[in-house]
C-alpha cells in the first residue's frame, strides 16, 4: 500500500459494516474500534475484527481517522446528528456511509462538524460472514458519491476492498438503489415463488431444477439483456399464458398479481425489442388485461 495505513472506526458492526471492516484490515489498514450493540453484532466483530476495541458509537468515532458508518437506511440521519453533537467528529476525518438511497446530504452535521462526507456503497449481499471476503475480491461494484476532491482517496478505499468504482451523482441515489434492490431482492422472492409453485407440482428438489436454468437465464440476460427473452410471453402464447393465470388462480392465488405484473413488463419490453411482433401481441394482452375466455376461445 503506497498511502500511509489508515485508523479505521466501524459504527454499526452489522453484516456490511464487519465484513468491510475486515477487508479494510487484510489491506493493511488499522481498524482500531467497532460498535455493535446486538449478540449477532458482537459475534462478528469477535470473528472479522478480533484486534478492535468494542466502544460506543462517539468513542469509536473519535479514534479514528476514516469511520464507517453502517446502520440501517432509516436510522442513518439521526445517528450522524448524535455522532455531531457529541463533538467526537472534526478536521482531518473522513466518515463514510454504506447507504445505497442516501447521498451525501445525510451526512450534513458532520460536513458542519469538519468532518468530510463520502457515500460507499457495496453492490453485494451480504452474509456477515468470510464468505463475503471472498466475494468481494471478485471485483463488486461500489457505488460511491463523493466531493471533487475526496475522489482519489474515495478511489483508493474502494481498490484496497478490491472492488470497482461506480460514481453516481447525489440526485440519482435513490433511482441506483431502486434499481439494485429491484434486481436483487426481488430475484430472491422470485425465485422462491418459483421452487414453491414447483413444490406444489410434486418437484421433491426444486432447486436441482432451478439451478441451472436460472444461471443461464441470468448470464444470457446479463450479456444480451432483452435478447435473452424465451418463453410464452415473448412468443406471444396467449393460451399457454391464459392455462398458467388459471392453474395459479386455483392453486396459488397469492401468486397471481406477480406474475401478472412481470408478463405484461415482460410483454413491453419484448414488444420493444422487437422479439414479439404489436399485432401477435394483441390475444396475449387480452389475456393479461383479464379477457381470459375472449383470448382463448
Amino acid at each position: 500500500m503506497s498511502a500511509p495505513p489508515l485508523t479505521v472506526g466501524i459504527v454499526g458492526a452489522g453484516r456490511v459494516g464487519a465484513v468491510l471492516g475486515a477487508a479494510l484490515a487484510a489491506a493493511g489498514h488499522e481498524i482500531v474500534a467497532a460498535s455493535g450493540v446486538s449478540a449477532a453484532s458482537r459475534h462478528r466483530i469477535a470473528q472479522l475484527l478480533p484486534t478492535a476495541a468494542v466502544l460506543p458509537a462517539d468513542e469509536v468515532v473519535a479514534r479514528a481517522q476514516f469511520v464507517i458508518v453502517s446502520v440501517p437506511d432509516d436510522a442513518l440521519a439521526a445517528l450522524v446528528a448524535g455522532l455531531a453533537e457529541t463533538g467526537a467528529l472534526g478536521p482531518e476525518q473522513i466518515i463514510a456511509h454504506t447507504s445505497g438511497a442516501h447521498g451525501l446530504g445525510v451526512l450534513a452535521p458532520a460536513v458542519a462538524a469538519g468532518a468530510q462526507p463520502l457515500a460507499l456503497h457495496p453492490a453485494m449481499t451480504f452474509t456477515g460472514t468470510r464468505i463475503d471476503l471472498e466475494r468481494l475480491t471478485k471485483g463488486v461494484s461500489f457505488g460511491v458519491t463523493a466531493p471533487p476532491d475526496l475522489r482519489p482517496f474515495a478511489t483508493r478505499i474502494v481498490a484496497d476492498l478490491g472492488g470497482a468504482v461506480e460514481w453516481i451523482p447525489e440526485e440519482r441515489r435513490v433511482l441506483y438503489h431502486a434499481a439494485l434492490a429491484h434486481g436483487a431482492n426481488h430475484l430472491v422472492t422470485l425465485v422462491n415463488e418459483a421452487m414453491d409453485r414447483l413444490r406444489d407440482a410434486g418437484v421433491t428438489d426444486p432447486a436441482r431444477v432451478l439451478d441451472p436454468l436460472l444461471h443461464a437465464a441470468l448470464d444470457n440476460a446479463l450479456s444480451l439483456r432483452d435478447a435473452a427473452l424465451t418463453g410464452p410471453v415473448s412468443r406471444g402464447d396467449a393460451g399457454t399464458v391464459a392455462r398458467h393465470l388459471a392453474t395459479l388462480g386455483a392453486a396459488a392465488p397469492q401468486s397471481v398479481p406477480a406474475y401478472l405484473a412481470l408478463a405484461r413488463r415482460t410483454a413491453d419490453r419484448a414488444i420493444a425489442a422487437g422479439r414479439l411482433r404489436a399485432g401477435d401481441a394483441e390475444p396475449l394482452l387480452d389475456v393479461l388485461a383479464g379477457n381470459r375466455e375472449e383470448a382463448t376461445a
